[in-house]
């Protein structure tokens, strides 16, 4: 399996996945260039959205979270 479809796999499964989710569950360290790929040559519907939260040291970080979008039909 390769990591984008492990990528895209964990959003069907898990709804979202944000780096470190990546990075912990699989072994993925450049998730936005996997992201990428799979929006520009798997043609994948990924909605991108940045998010904050709390660091260990209680600072406030902003990352991107990534999720699968809605496939537009033409019709």
């Amino acid at each position: 399996m390769t990591q984008r479809e492990r990528v895209y796999k964990y959003m069907q499964e898990f709804g979202e996945i944000t780096p470190m989710d990546a990075f912990n569950d699989l072994g993925v360290t450049k998730l936005a260039t996997v992201i990428s790929l799979l929006i520009r040559e798997d043609n994948k519907p990924i909605i991108k959205e940045w998010t904050k939260s709390k660091n260990r040291f209680g600072e406030t970080v902003c990352f991107m979270k990534y999720r699968i979008g809605e496939v537009e039909s033409n019709g």
